[in-house]
């Protein structure tokens, strides 16, 4: 028996989703920061039997869309120099500054190399001992320890053509970033499964002890959701503020000790660019100094070119949670799947993506 089922089941959902309607006193406004999250409330099709007055925005849970403007230049630029470039295939169709995308470059004849993970950029390292190879790191908490790994193994294994290009985002740091955005009006948070699995539950005790905001860990099953929900309204109801983990039966309070060890040795905290957001500190990992000779920003002394925003598009004011992605005058009409503008409607988890596909 698949016990996963258990919370897929419709009898159940619908008893939550009456306890959580009763338990709505008031209008209340709850923001989910992990796409797959995004993805799971439309694909279940959760979003259309809340109540009007449960009101859901997405936030800067999808790590495509969150890759600022300036970072997605760069590895353009870094594209066109003398390298294999290494990257997960969501980033070969994000827009550049000159509209053009990685797929267009590759297509022109850059050396473009789709991979599954970092282990397979070091083994494309390995069989091309003469040439370059710089992976793209991007992600948040989730996916940094399998490249602090990588970088363990080409450190102990003396790889010399081996680079990545830290551009990792952390989730508490950008939480604050919101919640301090007078613009944002949101009174709870459903929390990432994923990265809380890595980081457990103490990153996000701010929320609740200096914002006075609650907040509760999430899993991605339909009464996982429901469950998380009506924990939220019921916190608020109750004048309550605390941070609750709902999805013990994957993450631990004290998340994944060795995973964090491993960051902790190969990444420090930085200064990161998020789209929409800017620069916040300490919301980014770069290499630590004894690994620098994998670091790309050092080793080919790269900078952040200075690009515009790409014209018309509000992925920004979307992944802040100010306008939903049907409001932005873009969508459906120029900007498509099939032909995207913003990086939200490149990736499965943006929030334009989960809208065009459940909501047509």
């Amino acid at each position: 028996m698949n016990l996963l089922n258990q919370f897929k089941d419709a009898k159940l959902c619908k008893q939550v989703l009456a306890e959580l309607t009763a338990e709505l006193k008031a209008p209340f406004r709850f923001m989910e920061v992990c796409g797959t999250h995004t993805v799971a409330i439309f694909q279940s099709g959760l979003r259309s039997l809340f109540p009007e007055n449960l009101i859901h925005v997405s936030g800067p849970g999808c790590p495509v869309c969150v890759t600022h403007e300036k970072e997605v230049a760069l590895f353009f630029e870094l594209a066109k120099k003398d390298v294999i470039l290494a990257t997960f295939g969501d980033l070969m169709r994000v827009p550049g500054p000159d509209k053009k995308s990685l797929k267009d470059l590759q297509a022109e004849g850059a050396k473009i190399k789709v991979v599954y993970s970092p282990f397979d950029a070091l083994t494309l390292a390995r069989e091309n001992p003469l040439a370059k190879v710089v992976f793209i790191g991007v992600g948040f908490e989730t996916t940094a320890p399998t490249i602090a790994a990588t970088l363990k193994i080409a450190k102990k294994e003396k790889v010399k053509n081996f680079f990545v290009l830290c551009l990792h985002k952390l989730v508490p740091p950008a939480l604050r970033a919101l919640v301090v955005d007078p613009q944002l009006k949101v009174e709870g948070f459903l929390l990432p499964g994923h990265v809380s699995a890595i980081i457990g539950v103490k990153p996000y005790l701010f929320l609740a002890k200096e914002y006075s905001i609650p907040a509760v860990i999430g899993g991605f099953e339909p009464l996982d959701i429901l469950q998380a929900l009506y924990l939220l309204v019921k916190m608020k109801n109750e004048g309550k503020a605390e941070i609750i983990n709902s999805y013990k039966r994957v993450v631990k309070t004290e998340g994944n000790v060795k995973a964090q060890e491993v960051l902790a040795e190969v990444f420090q905290p930085c200064a990161a660019l998020w789209r929409g957001i800017g620069e916040i500190p300490e919301s980014g990992l770069q290499l630590r100094e004894k690994y620098a000779d994998f670091d790309a920003f050092q080793v080919f002394d790269l900078q952040f070119p200075e690009v515009p925003p790409l014209k018309g598009c509000k992925c920004g004011e979307v992944l802040k949670g100010l306008i939903r992605p049907d409001e932005c005058p873009l969508f459906k009409k120029v900007c498509t799947p099939q032909h995207p503008v913003g990086p939200c409607m490149v990736s499965t988890e943006g929030s334009c993506a989960a809208y065009y596909k459940y909501s047509l």
